[in-house]
């Protein structure tokens, strides 16, 4: 941890990021993102809504678009517009907080980038940032 002066306990919240001023951590109202489904007990679909654990911070995320179904093996595009996804697939998604959430591209900064999907206390799905829209 650290100190700042005149910053008190509870003007920190679980999730919030420090960066420096003349590049500040980015906030995005829509990501696009690769997901592998580890375990979901059925299909995931636009509209599906879990909560996203991105380093410190827990945000529900619905799921907006189902953008294409890769091979997992390969990274070759199955499917273009899915209807859904399951068990064992990977897909491009993109998705919307529905609150501020601070989240980077892979490419940029990985440690701000990966995260775990998860519903009913278990994990369904992990993933990594790609491309965002800054808020």
């Amino acid at each position: 941890g650290f100190s700042v002066r005149g910053i008190g306990k509870k003007d920190i919240a679980r999730g919030d990021v420090v960066g420096p001023i003349d590049n500040p951590p980015t906030v995005a109202s829509e990501f696009t993102a690769q997901i592998f489904v580890l375990n979901h007990p059925s299909v995931i679909a636009v509209g599906y809504t879990p909560v996203f654990h991105i380093h410190t911070a827990q945000v529900a995320c619905q799921f907006v678009e189902l953008v294409k179904k890769l091979d997992p093996a390969t990274g070759a595009v199955l499917q273009e517009k899915p209807d859904f996804i399951k068990t064992g697939d990977t897909a491009i998604v993109k998705l919307k907080p529905t609150k501020p959430m601070v989240i980077e591209k892979q490419s940029v900064i990985p440690e701000l980038a990966s995260f775990a999907i998860r519903d009913a206390g278990v994990t369904v799905a992990a993933g990594r940032c790609i491309d965002l829209v800054k808020k």
